[in-house]
């Protein structure tokens, strides 16, 4: 079987989608990418995360076309390729439906430094323009408003993180869903204090260092 090792791990963080509340049903997708065989494991379309298998992950190449599996791989397959072609930085990525997340989305606003756990994305999280799912439109806004940045928000549809592996993007997913909340939670009371452009270059150094190696 043609990249076993990650077709388990999309397994495995599928299920982790759905017990960590980032997404709902069969919605979000996640993938990776193994640069050193040119191959993108990804999750399949509309199937039930704790229904899936290895052999239900598709493998394909970097123009989309498929070389191993029977399933119809995810309708956002155009948005998971764009990053896997033009940054060398990211090898996997999460969609997410998150709830906070896709609430500071629908809002069209993006997500300023309310906490200095922004820094693993960056020193904050744009919001792409709206543009129908599963489109090149997406895969485009999606990409650019991802520059510099390891998320990017969807506007009226959700997240999109991304990592040099899938701990790592499933990491950042969680972590500006967390940064939404605290974001929601604030301007219900007031307007937060945000962290100053220093110090947010200070936590990007400290967090290209952090955790085991």
């Amino acid at each position: 079987m043609l990249l076993q090792k990650e077709r388990e791990e999309i397994v495995e963080y599928g299920k982790k989608l759905i017990t960590s509340g980032l997404t709902k049903g069969t919605g979000g997708n996640i993938s990776i990418f193994n640069r050193e065989q040119g191959l993108v494991a990804m999750s399949p379309s509309g199937l039930d995360y704790f229904e899936t298998t290895p052999e239900d992950v598709v493998v394909l190449n970097l123009d989309g076309d498929i070389v191993e599996g029977t399933r119809k791989p995810s309708s956002e397959l155009d948005m998971h390729l764009i990053f896997y072609r033009k940054r060398v930085d990211i090898n996997a990525l999460v969609h997410t439906h998150s709830p906070y997340a896709k609430t500071i989305a629908s809002l069209g606003w993006g997500l300023p430094a309310v906490s200095y756990l922004i820094a693993f994305a960056g020193p904050n999280v744009r919001c792409a323009p709206y543009a129908t799912f599963g489109t090149k439109e997406l895969a485009e806004a999606a990409y650019e408003g991802m520059i510099d940045r390891r998320a990017v928000l969807l506007a009226n549809h959700g997240l999109i993180a991304g990592g040099h592996n899938m701990k790592m993007a499933f990491t950042v997913a969680e972590e500006i869903e967390f940064c939404a909340q605290i974001y929601y939670q604030t301007k219900c009371i007031g307007e937060p204090q945000l962290l100053p452009e220093e110090e947010l270059r200070v936590l990007a150094e400290k967090f290209e260092t952090y955790g085991q190696k």
